[in-house]
C-alpha cells in the first residue's frame, strides 16, 4: 500500500443539499436540520463556530423567506464540508442582490446581512453573492472548522 498518496475524503467530508418552501416554520427547520447533519457526520467544528454557522443559517433563510418568497416559493439550503472548512448556502428564485447596509439604530429589523459579516469576519471565514443561471442568487459563508486566532 502507497502511503504517500491521497489519503481520500474524511469521513464527514461531503456536500447535502435540501429544499423547503420559504414560510416563517422553514427558519428553526434548517437551524436544526444543519446541526443535525454536522452531528451526525461528526463534522469537528467548534462550538463556537458551529453556533456562528447556525445563527448565519438562521438569518440567510429569514432573508429568502422575508424577502425573496414573493418570487421564489421553495429555497435551498446547501452544506458542504471539506477537511478545514464549512460552506452554507442558501438559494432562491429571486433576482434581488442585497447589500449589508449600515445598521440604523432606529430600526428594529434589517441588520440580518451586518450580522452574518461580522460572524463570518470574526470566525476567519468568507461570504458572497452570485446570481444563479436561472435568474435568482445563492448567499454563502465559508468557515474554518477551527475558530480563527485572532
Amino acid at each position: 500500500m502507497d502511503e504517500t498518496g491521497p489519503a481520500g475524503p474524511l469521513p464527514y467530508e461531503g456536500v447535502w443539499r435540501f429544499t423547503a418552501p420559504a414560510v416563517d416554520a422553514s427558519v428553526p427547520q434548517a437551524r436544526h436540520a444543519v446541526r443535525d447533519l454536522l452531528l451526525r457526520q461528526g463534522v469537528p467544528v467548534s462550538d463556537d463556530v458551529a453556533e456562528g454557522l447556525l445563527l448565519i443559517v438562521s438569518e440567510l433563510v429569514t432573508n429568502a423567506v422575508r424577502h425573496a418568497a414573493v418570487l421564489s416559493p421553495v429555497l435551498a439550503v446547501e452544506i458542504a464540508v471539506g477537511p478545514e472548512w464549512v460552506r452554507v448556502s442558501v438559494e432562491d428564485s429571486h433576482p434581488y442582490r442585497p447589500t449589508a447596509l449600515e445598521a440604523d439604530h432606529g430600526q428594529t429589523g434589517g441588520r440580518g446581512l451586518l450580522l452574518v459579516r461580522e460572524i463570518t469576519r470574526e470566525a476567519g471565514g468568507a461570504c458572497d453573492v452570485a446570481h444563479t443561471a436561472s435568474g435568482g442568487k445563492v448567499i454563502w459563508v465559508a468557515l474554518p472548522l477551527k475558530h480563527a486566532l485572532r
